[in-house]
Formats: C-alpha cells, sequence, structure tokens
C-alpha cells in the first residue's frame, strides 16, 4: 500500500466541467425524477455484473445477502442512500468511473458527440447518469467495496471543484461489505424525495421491472420490497397464463378492459430485444389528439426509458406495451432517440410483426379482429396513406361497408366481382346512410356492383392516392369519368331504360352552361345516372369533392368549382332542353339541378333563400296558380 492510497487524494475538476454538468443537468434530463431511476440502475447493471463474474469466480458471492438494492431515506439529516451488494469499486475505478468526464473534458466530450451518429453511447460512457444526482444534491459521497477485496474507498464532491478519494472510515467499512452505497445531501428543494410515497412512485413508474430487489428502508417500520423485480416480457411463453397477461396490459397500459391481441416474443441477431404488445378493445380517449403519440414504453435491459420514443408509426398508436432493448444505452434523451440507428431497425421491425400479428388475427380470430377493427379501423386506415411499404398489407386487414353488407374485406369484394368487373369501386361520404342514398350509386346498383361506402375523414385522404389491390385499381364513383357499359344490367327495366328517349345532349348541356355561367366548371351527360337527374363530381386530376371539404373546414386548400352530370333521359332534364333557351324557367330549372345536387351531397345551397323562392315559384307554377 503506497501513501498516495492512503492519503486523501483531491482532483480538480477541469474549469469546463461546471458548464458540462451545468449542460447535461438542464438539457439531458427534462425532469429531476430521473436521477433516481439513473442510480438505481446503476445499482442494477453492479448486481449483474457480480452475477456473471461470479459463475467463474463463486466466491466474490461469498456468504452474503442475496443481491438487492435499498434506498434509504434520512429526513433528519437530509440525505437519500442508494447501496447495492453488487460488484462495488476500488480506488482506481472510482476515479476511473466517477471521474470520467474530469479524465475526458468538455471539448473533447462535445467534438465527440457532434462527430459520432451514436451520440447516446457517448453520454453512457461518459458518466452522465451519474452526474445526474447532482440536480438534486449539492454534496455526494460514495463508499464502496469491490467483491473479493478487503480495501473501501469513499469517493466525495460537491460537482463544481472537483471530487476527493480517501479510505473509508472504520463506520463506513463495516457498513458496506460490498457493493457501492450512494449518499444524497439533497437541497432544499429535493427534500421531497425523503418521502415514501414519492420514491415509491418514482419505483413504480421507472424500475418497477428490475430484476433485483428493491428495498425501501423507512426511517420507521421494517424494510420493504417496492417493486415486483420480474420483468413480464423477459419470462418464456410458456411460463406465462392468459390471466397473467391480462394482467400485465392492465398495469403497462393502466386500462381496464382485456386485450383484443397479445404479441410476446424475443428478437435475437443483430440487436437483441423483448417484445410486449397489446391490442386495446376499446377506443382510448385521447386516440385522435392531434400529435397523435404513441403508449409503447421503452426500457433498456429492464430499465425503463420512455413512453414516448415513438416506436410505432403513428396509425399503429392504439397499440400498448413494452420493448425492451439489451442493446441500447441507458442513457438517453428524447432528441437522440428520434436519430438512433439502433432504435430505426427496432422501430421498423416491430411495426412490421405487429401488422402480421394482425393479419394472422384477422385470419384465424376473425371475432376479436373485428373488435380491434370497430375501435381502431379508422386509425389503421391512416397507414394506407402514410406507409406505402405496407399499404398492400394495411388494405387486406381493412374492412368495409359496402352496398353488399358490413366488414367486408377487399379479397370478398373481388371474389364477388361481376363478369368484365376489372376495378373495385368505392364512394366517400360523411355519413353511410347518406351514401346509400346518393345518386352516384344509380349505375352501379343497376349492374349488381359492390361498392365500398367509405364514411371515415380519413377515407378521403387514402383514396386521394392512387391505389391498386392484388392487381385491381380502385376507382370513385364521385372523380373523373366512368363507363361501365361492358359489364351487364341486373334489372330488364333498367336494361329498357337505354331505349328511352333523352334531350339532344349538347344543345342541353349548352342552354344549362349557359344558365349556370361559373358557378360550375363543366356540364357533361352522365353515365352514373339511371333514375335521379343530376349529381356533382370532381375532376379525375384533382381532389375529390369530399377531400376539398375537409380542408376548406380546416382553412387549407382552394375550393374548385365541381361538374354536373345530368341524366339525358330525366324529366326535368327534358323540360329544360324543350323550354326557351334564356327564360326564367330554364333558369330555374338548371339552378334546381345544381342545387338539388349540392343538397344530396350534404351541402347547402350557395344562396339558400334564393333557393327556397325559386322552389316556390316552381312548385306554384306546376299547381297552375
Amino acid at each position: 500500500m503506497t501513501t498516495s492510497d492512503t492519503a486523501v487524494h483531491t482532483q480538480p475538476f477541469q474549469a469546463e466541467v461546471s458548464e458540462l454538468l451545468h449542460l447535461m443537468v438542464h438539457s439531458v434530463y427534462s425532469e429531476t425524477d430521473i436521477f433516481l431511476r439513473e442510480l438505481v440502475s446503476n445499482a442494477s447493471d453492479a448486481c449483474d455484473k457480480l452475477r456473471y463474474e461470479a459463475i467463474a469466480s463463486p466466491s466474490l458471492l461469498g456468504e452474503g445477502d442475496a443481491l438487492k438494492i435499498r434506498i434509504i431515506p434520512n429526513k433528519a439529516a437530509g440525505t437519500l442512500t442508494i447501496a447495492d451488494n453488487g460488484i462495488g469499486m476500488e480506488r482506481q475505478e472510482l476515479i476511473d468511473h466517477l471521474g470520467t468526464i474530469a479524465r475526458s473534458g468538455t471539448k473533447a466530450f462535445v467534438s465527440k458527440l457532434k462527430e459520432a451518429k451514436d451520440g447516446l453511447g457517448l453520454i453512457g460512457q461518459f458518466g452522465v447518469g451519474f452526474y445526474s444526482a447532482f440536480m438534486v444534491a449539492d454534496n455526494i459521497v460514495v463508499v464502496s467495496r469491490r467483491a473479493g477485496e478487503s480495501d473501501v474507498w469513499t469517493w466525495t464532491s460537491s460537482g463544481g471543484s472537483g471530487f476527493e478519494i480517501a479510505r473509508a472510515g472504520d463506520e463506513e467499512a463495516a457498513r458496506v461489505t460490498r457493493g457501492t452505497e450512494i449518499v444524497l445531501h439533497l437541497k432544499d428543494d429535493a427534500k421531497k424525495y425523503l418521502e415514501s410515497f414519492e420514491i415509491e412512485r418514482i419505483v413504480g413508474a421507472y424500475s418497477d421491472n428490475i430484476l433485483f430487489p428493491i428495498e425501501l428502508v423507512p426511517e420507521e417500520g421494517e424494510p420493504r420490497q417496492i417493486n415486483s423485480a420480474s420483468a413480464l416480457w423477459q419470462r418464456s411463453k410458456s411460463e406465462l397464463t392468459a390471466d397473467d397477461y391480462k394482467k400485465a396490459y392492465q398495469q403497462i397500459a393502466s386500462a381496464f378492459d382485456d386485450p383484443a391481441m397479445t404479441l410476446h416474443y424475443r428478437a435475437e441477431g443483430r440487436y437483441s430485444y423483448a417484445v410486449l404488445l397489446f391490442a386495446p378493445s376499446t377506443k382510448p380517449f385521447d386516440l385522435f389528439e392531434p400529435n397523435r403519440k404513441g403508449r409503447v414504453k421503452l426500457y433498456v435491459r429492464r430499465v425503463f426509458i420512455t413512453d414516448d420514443a415513438d416506436l410505432l408509426p403513428g396509425y399503429l398508436r392504439f397499440i400498448r406495451g413494452v420493448v425492451d432493448s439489451e442493446d441500447l444505452p441507458l442513457n438517453i434523451s428524447r432528441e437522440m432517440l428520434q436519430n438512433n440507428p439502433q432504435l430505426a431497425q427496432i422501430r421498423k421491425a416491430v411495426a412490421t410483426r405487429v401488422v402480421s400479428e394482425l393479419e394472422s388475427l384477422a385470419e384465424k380470430d376473425p371475432e376479436n379482429f373485428a373488435r380491434i377493427w370497430d375501435a381502431f379501423g379508422a386509425v389503421l386506415k391512416e397507414g394506407i396513406y402514410e406507409d406505402f411499404e405496407r399499404r398492400e398489407k394495411l388494405l387486406a386487414l381493412s374492412r368495409f361497408t359496402t352496398t353488399s353488407g358490413e366488414k367486408r374485406s377487399l379479397k370478398q369484394v373481388i371474389a364477388d366481382f361481376k363478369p368484365n368487373q376489372t376495378e373495385i369501386y368505392y364512394l366517400v361520404g360523411d355519413s353511410i346512410e347518406r351514401l346509400k342514398s346518393n345518386p352516384r350509386l344509380e349505375a352501379a346498383t343497376a349492374r349488381g356492383i359492390e361498392v365500398l361506402l367509405l364514411s371515415d375523414p380519413v377515407d378521403a385522404f387514402w383514396t386521394s392516392m392512387p391505389s391498386e389491390f392484388e392487381g385491381k385499381p380502385l376507382k370513385s364513383l364521385s372523380q373523373g369519368d366512368l363507363n361501365l357499359d361492358l359489364i351487364p344490367r341486373v334489372d330488364d327495366k333498367d336494361e329498357a331504360k337505354k331505349d328511352e328517349p333523352q334531350a339532344d345532349e349538347a344543345a342541353t348541356i349548352a342552354v344549362i352552361k349557359a344558365a349556370l355561367g361559373e358557378r360550375v366548371s363543366d356540364v357533361k351527360a352522365s353515365t352514373r345516372l339511371t333514375s335521379s337527374a343530376s349529381c356533382l363530381i370532381a375532376d379525375s386530376q384533382g381532389p375529390s369533392r369530399e377531400l376539398e371539404r375537409i380542408l376548406s373546414q380546416q382553412n387549407r386548400g382552394m375550393k374548385t368549382k365541381p361538374i354536373l352530370e345530368i341524366n339525358l333521359r330525366h324529366p326535368m332534364v327534358g323540360a329544360i332542353a324543350k323550354a326557351q333557351a334564356g327564360s326564367k324557367a330554364v333558369d330555374d330549372l338548371s339552378l334546381l339541378l345544381l342545387e338539388q345536387a349540392q343538397i344530396l351531397d350534404g351541402e347547402l345551397p350557395e344562396d339558400p333563400a334564393a333557393f327556397a323562392a325559386r322552389l316556390n315559384r316552381l312548385v306554384l307554377q306546376g299547381l297552375g296558380a
């Protein structure tokens, strides 16, 4: 033993360390609660290391207590102690592990942090987790004895001037028989961390699944374990029951319903991580919040990191559960999470697995899948719009209300195609009932064609993109030209209507165009209508009318003029053709064609008062008054 080993050794921090500590305290961590998570996770790591080293050297464990972590508040002294009986540290290890910032220097740290793609690993390497304790403590004393060693050392620092290393006194040496004891002298504004309920709250939130018992040693009463010390997701599926999963779901998700789907697996390979995810059976109140945050919790080696890591794409935000990585660094910030390449790979793999599990559930357990679809179908359809890579799979998962029934899949729709049908037809609107009575359905209904009736707001968005399923394009009945002539009609009466006389197309369209002026972009003869007089459609190159309506409600985008399609065989159109061009009757009837089409679309006429007066005038004329 040299003199330098036994004497108190003071090592100053570099001049920039105070600045670095300030940066870490105020930038890396946003909540002071994090300090306890960091110290508990360090204690857990120390226990893990001893357990690992004891495989080769069982004597390191000795005959002492089982591996555990203790938290000891002392209100009289104003201290909070976090102690473990793990691997411990010798003198040089204390300097190396707790003096890393002093050794590396601020400039070197910042330089490497800017250069490195994975700054998270650097932050862990540079010991910031331990230094988060200075958020709540103005002085820290560390007492440690390395497993298998007789010497006990203390490390002391107030965070600003540096640290001291000295041999521990007899009392400290008797108290720390193996492992590390960290004593925090709390600041006045951090005394709340001496309250048992605060300690239990933080441990429950962040460290409940640490695999070693965490004991709270109150000033009064017996020590008690305050964590479950069991990461269920790390256990084998064969060990668990449906009730175990239900309890885990309700605890993790703070839910009261039963999970409609459970996904539990372990990924091994380039990155190792455990996954335990659930699909709820009921819709949460915040499902459509603008920020669309997910609720999958990220753990690293059974230590809770965050529930805001965006581990799944937005359209899977209803999934609840845990992803526990073995490779990510523990000291990790929200900003750095977004750019971590390991986490990017985990995100991609887990999202693919969730979608595959939903596919399997839809096939093997349609009843439970139906529960998920009823609650979250509108959210899943966001993925059709956002996730090009999985669009086909999400279309296969989707269930639709159609003119033939409810919860119909696209595979079923294609299986019931009519002769010569090559496209999947759909209609978008604000309600199923209104869509069922929409005049644009008439030509498809006459041929027995099944049409998707889409009433969720998201439908207007995903259908705005060119889509196909199994090689069959999806075609809107309210946009662009429509030709169903090759598909035979199912009703002889409808077939006979083809031979009914119709108004002269060119002359009638010219008259109506003159009457409507700039209110519409064009007037066309309709191939969609069989019994109604008119309908409004959008151009094939622009947004659909429903999407345009949604965007205008949000003051986004410009409203374009619709195209008016007319049924040349309808008596009202025939009356226009027979009336004198430019007459009041032609103007009234032409405007009524436009306005009734608007009403059938759920819109108000441009001038409701003028519409009412016009309608009254035409009714009175019909009554001969």
